[in-house]
């Protein structure tokens, strides 16, 4: 009877610690997705309490998402102010580009060589969905299988460390991307993103490395040319709303 009672309680808690962890990975999502739109605005001071107003999330798996954005540094941690939103800051960003493609790199060389017949379905269903309406795509559908994208690849190169690496780097620039789109060039939709993006599924896909790596580094060239423009035509309040409280001060 004893061990039929450790048994079952055994069998309750996995349940639970999985349902605790599916929790935890949703705020995450949540709240990922809210800063790359800029709901939650650069520079926002905040407190887990208006976190879990804004994603209705229990406490735990709240606190527990911050302090995975935090290791990110998406979230500061400002003792005696609360939570802050991380502010954009253009100069440390481009700073971080270079990482990203070194690193995009060699995800995408071991994907191409490694992906198996389940990874390139995967890309070849996604490939077909970028190429249905490409220049109609709103950015933040686009966003979506963006995300797959990564997570594909990833998974096709078959080294999870790359995954915890790589997803701050990833939601970095997709917030990047989002003002690009968003804010500055709204009229010309994701249509070069889009191609980008096709060039690195069909070369993986086709298993051709140097073609593959060479998309990638075009992607992130792309992503470069980004910087400026938001730089020119970006009210540097809106990359940091703090920005406009020390100017009425």
């Amino acid at each position: 009877m004893a061990l039929r009672a450790k048994a079952g309680a055994a069998t309750t808690e996995k349940p639970r610690r999985r349902n605790r962890l599916n929790l935890a990975n949703l705020a995450y999502d949540q709240l990922e997705e809210l800063i790359v739109t800029c709901e939650l605005k650069p520079g926002l001071f905040l407190s887990i309490q208006d976190l879990q107003t804004m994603t209705g999330g229990g406490r735990t798996p709240i606190h527990q998402a911050v302090s995975r954005l935090a290791a990110d540094t998406l979230i500061l941690i400002r003792p005696r102010h609360g939570l802050q939103i991380a502010p954009i800051d253009l100069a440390r960003e481009r700073v971080l580009l270079p990482l990203r493609r070194d690193l995009e790199r060699f995800v995408v060389r071991l994907a191409t060589e490694r992906a198996g017949p389940l990874h390139r379905n995967q890309l070849l269903h996604i490939s077909r969905t970028l190429r249905a309406s490409p220049g109609q795509m709103p950015i933040a559908e686009f966003n979506q299988l963006d995300r797959r994208i990564d997570q594909v690849l990833t998974a096709a190169a078959g080294e999870p460390f790359l995954e915890h690496t790589l997803r701050p780097l990833h939601t970095i620039f997709r917030r990047i991307g989002w003002i690009y789109h968003s804010w500055v060039r709204a009229g010309e939709g994701p249509g070069r993103t889009i191609d980008s993006h096709l060039g690195i599924l069909d070369a993986v896909v086709a298993g051709r490395t140097k073609e593959a790596v060479a998309a990638s580094d075009r992607l992130i060239a792309f992503s470069d040319s980004m910087f400026d423009v938001i730089e020119r035509e970006i009210d540097p309040e809106r990359l940091d709303c703090n920005l406009a409280l020390q100017a009425a001060d």
